[in-house]
């Protein structure tokens, strides 16, 4: 990719970079080998959910944990960074290998939310913690100034199972990727999440282990008879 693009994108996201080739890596899809962008999304989503937790801390200075972790949850979750990466326009700058270019990977909100948190984690390296996070709160400044706490009444899956085998006393579940199927610009991911009270093991697949996870939790509160199907 031209330096002059990376630059384009770069004034997109409000961060001039010191080296570019960040930058770069930041975009790169895992369907492209092995220099790939999974490390940076690793650092990036530590200081996304740290710089997402200190402003709700700060802002809402009456409000109990598990509201502020629900709060957080629906600020980092794969939709919302999938609607900053579109937002940035990302999906035009990605770097996809051929396969993933013919599937549509620059649509897929999955690869849209990693490289958000790439990005990030890309701008703590070219600067600091405290730049990264400076640019994390202005991305997010609009969606933070209008967050209600009343608004948030449902809660995610894993939330809710978790809360509800606490309140009996009860072992948390336990989750397992169990099997990674197709090449690596296409995977899916099969989760196994085993119960104290259910007899078998419920399983899901999905494109990314985050939400398999999300969907065999909600299958196991199903067999729970706590939701319905």
């Amino acid at each position: 990719m031209s330096i002059k693009t990376l630059k384009t994108l770069s004034k997109k996201i409000g961060y001039q970079f010191n080296d570019i080739q960040l930058l770069e890596l930041a975009l790169t899809h895992r369907s492209i080998g092995n220099n790939n962008n999974e490390r940076l999304e690793f650092l990036g989503d530590s200081i996304l959910n740290l710089t997402i937790a200190d402003a709700l801390f700060h802002q809402f200075p009456k409000e109990k944990e598990g509201k502020l972790s629900r709060l957080r949850a629906s600020m980092v979750k794969g939709d919302t960074l999938a609607i900053i990466a579109k937002e940035f326009g990302l999906g035009e700058y990605l770097i996809l290998g051929p396969g993933e270019l013919k599937s549509g990977g620059f649509r897929r909100e999955s690869i849209l939310a990693d490289a958000v948190e790439a990005i990030i984690g890309a701008i703590s390296l070219d600067s600091d913690w405290e730049c990264a996070r400076a640019c994390t709160l202005r991305w997010y400044e609009s969606r933070l100034k209008v967050l209600d706490p009343k608004d948030i009444n449902v809660k995610d899956a894993k939330s809710r199972l978790q809360e509800y085998l606490q309140s009996r006393q009860k072992s948390l579940p336990q989750y397992e990727v169990v099997n990674i199927t197709g090449k690596d610009h296409n995977q899916m991911f099969e989760v196994n999440c085993k119960i104290e009270d259910l007899p078998h093991v419920v399983s899901a697949t999905a494109e990314s282990r985050r939400i398999a996870e999300q969907k065999v939790a909600k299958k196991a509160l199903v067999s729970l008879g706590i939701d319905n199907k």
